[in-house]
């Protein structure tokens, strides 16, 4: 093999990655950027506000709520341990889904994974910087208050709701 044609061939590492895993990487990043602006701006808007509350239709409300768990305040806790065990297991999350993004080897699945991961990376980023994730949407009708999410959130349930259709399907197909 000629040393022109062996400079022209990919570095190991970068052979690991499949196809559409840049795909994913690119939208990864835009998925984290999306998160990060919207959060650094409503965060600006909301803060020092008393009540943090923005009515914008009479079953949307734009608020500032901190959840210091993971989904609904689930394992929400203000002792030492609580936000390093909850950053760790969020980098270690993040992690695998990296893994399987360079193992991906279908574009859609790559662009699921990077929406997801894109949107763990935003809260994990919130959680490294804030303690706490910000989140902001909140939905409600006849007194009852459902999920209040940020756009990391969205991300992450698009992404995996096409996950699973795709797995669902391919097994389906089978």
């Amino acid at each position: 093999m000629s040393s022109a044609s062996s400079m022209l061939q990919r570095p190991e590492w970068l052979r690991l990655w499949g196809r559409g895993s840049a795909l994913g990487a690119a939208v990864a990043v835009a998925a984290f950027l999306a998160d990060l602006l919207s959060k650094n701006y409503l965060i600006d808007l909301l803060y020092g506000r008393f009540p943090p509350k923005i009515a914008v239709t009479p079953f949307f409300d734009i608020v500032l709520s901190w959840n210091r768990g993971i989904s609904y305040g689930i394992l929400s806790s203000n002792q030492w341990f609580a936000q390093p065990a909850l950053i760790g297991i969020g980098a270690i999350i993040v992690v695998v889904l990296l893994v399987w993004l360079a193992h991906a080897r279908s574009a859609i699945v790559s662009i699921a994974l990077g929406m997801v991961i894109g949107g763990a990376a935003g809260n994990l980023w919130d959680r490294i910087r804030f303690g706490a994730v910000a989140d902001f949407f909140s939905f409600h009708a006849w007194g009852f208050y459902w999920y209040i999410f940020n756009v990391a959130d969205v991300w992450i349930v698009v992404g995996g709701a096409v996950l699973i259709w795709q797995t669902a399907g391919l097994k389906h197909r089978r």
